[in-house]
């Protein structure tokens, strides 16, 4: 074996794009289905450490190592299947494993795949999971009761601002920034703010419900599939029906769209949410398991 890890390059993108198709579970990298262009953009917005591992000129494998909102993390590893790839994989693992920087690593693995072993055995202990939750839409809902003197509408140009400081309190770190809304309408067409659900009450956004179009998946398979995230409500206010009431104005605002399914993230440890979720239609399609390494 004479394969050798070394940084990412430009040039390397097709191939890299090429390896990341290969995984036969629904792997995480649901930007996969944007092209090998937004691939790039991407790795540059969450400046990705990208590792490559090359044998004698040719890539067969990839790994990289992102410090973003989950903490220290192997965004992802791959390798090409062949008798060498576990080789290949813990070669670069350890490699990742150098980037950290705070004493901890974590990783998500399929949870009904083979791979969570081969982590165990370099050093890595399951803890909490993802679920990746959908539904079909198939008519107008009705939407959840809530308190009088609560409003539910869209949020408006000028309450960026307030937005950003309720989805970032809800979430208790920085979850977006300004100007992701004019990214988020570059990125997701026709998205627009009409697609950001907002609870009001006594003039302050309390709760919201980000929904898109999910631009990737449908171009990939020619579907008309939504897309709902981020959601988030202040701690004083949840209890309320306020994260159910925007889930289906949400829901309903997707349908009268033209789309016939919508999908979500859930954290597997939030089972309020989950709960709230399967109540009002969604299941679990998939599910992660997050292996977490301390050194």
């Amino acid at each position: 074996m004479t394969a050798k890890i070394r940084s990412f390059k430009e040039s390397d993108l097709p191939f890299l794009f090429e390896l990341l198709k290969e995984p036969e579970d629904e792997q995480k990298l649901r930007y996969m289905h944007y092209g090998d262009g937004n691939l790039l953009s991407w790795i540059k917005e969450r400046r990705l450490k990208v590792l490559i591992a090359e044998d004698n000129g040719k890539i067969v494998g990839s790994a990289a190592y992102n410090d973003g909102h989950w903490g220290e993390e192997i965004e992802w590893l791959v390798a090409c299947k062949n008798a060498n790839a576990k080789i290949v994989e813990n070669m670069l693992v350890k490699e990742a494993e150098k980037y950290v920087k705070k004493g901890a690593v974590l990783t998500s693995v399929n949870a009904e795949g083979s791979k969570i072993e081969e982590w165990v055995q370099r050093g890595y202990c399951p803890n909490g999971g993802l679920y990746y939750m959908l539904t079909r839409l198939s008519g107008l809902k009705t939407i959840p009761k809530i308190p009088e003197g609560v409003l539910l509408r869209s949020l408006k140009p000028e309450e960026e601002n307030g937005f950003v400081q309720l989805v970032n309190t809800g979430f208790e770190y920085e979850r977006v920034r300004p100007g992701d809304i004019q990214k988020w309408k570059t990125e997701n067409p026709p998205f627009d703010e009409e697609w950001i659900h907002v609870a009001e009450s006594d003039g302050k956004l309390v709760s919201v419900v980000v929904a898109k179009p999910d631009v990737g998946y449908n171009r990939f398979f020619n579907a008309k599939r939504g897309y709902l995230g981020p959601a988030a409500t202040l701690h004083e206010y949840r209890g309320k029906n306020l994260a159910s009431a925007l889930t289906v104005r949400a829901m309903n605002s997707l349908f009268e769209q033209g789309m016939d399914s919508v999908c979500l993230f859930a954290l597997e440890t939030n089972v309020p949410s989950v709960k709230l979720l399967q109540k009002i239609g969604f299941e679990i399609g998939h599910s992660w398991k997050f292996m977490h390494k301390h050194f």
